[in-house]
């Protein structure tokens, strides 16, 4: 009996230390979802960058090698509006949602600005559409504070 009971154990240890490394994964998987291999070839991706509690936030469009949304990820409380603002370095950019809720105008122009408003936990993966290949891709997780 004893023996079931740390075999048990371990099983749910297991469990629960493979629900942190990976699983799920798509813009409706709700917020608890992981970002799988997303970020896979994501140069800058260091994790979700917490913006919670605020009511806008900005993510830049065509940094580093231009290539790049910084951060890649951010974690925010629904309401908040996310304005993608763009660079001007890397060519045209795009900002779209993997499922389809948003997309921008193919741009290439510093100081052009896109926004969209987060209301519900979510999340989203994104991409610009001509670099996306080239590891262009972010994601926004909306939580409950």
């Amino acid at each position: 009996m004893q023996r079931r009971r740390v075999l048990a154990g371990i099983a749910a240890a297991a469990g629960s230390l493979a629900g942190c490394l990976g699983g799920g994964g798509s813009s409706s998987d709700g917020p608890d979802a992981d970002y799988d291999d997303w970020f896979d070839g994501v140069d800058n991706y260091d994790g979700e960058v917490d913006r919670t509690g605020e009511s806008e936030t900005t993510v830049l469009v065509g940094t580093d090698d231009g290539l790049a949304f910084e951060p890649a990820a951010i974690r925010i409380s629904p309401g908040t509006t996310v304005v993608w603002e763009w660079t001007g370095n890397g060519g045209g950019h795009n900002v779209q949602a993997e499922g389809g809720d948003f997309e921008s105008d193919l741009v290439d122009d510093e100081g052009h600005t896109f926004e969209h408003a987060f209301t519900e936990p979510a999340l989203v993966r994104y991409f610009c559409d001509p670099h996306r290949d080239l590891g262009m891709r972010g994601g926004v997780r909306v939580v409950e504070e």
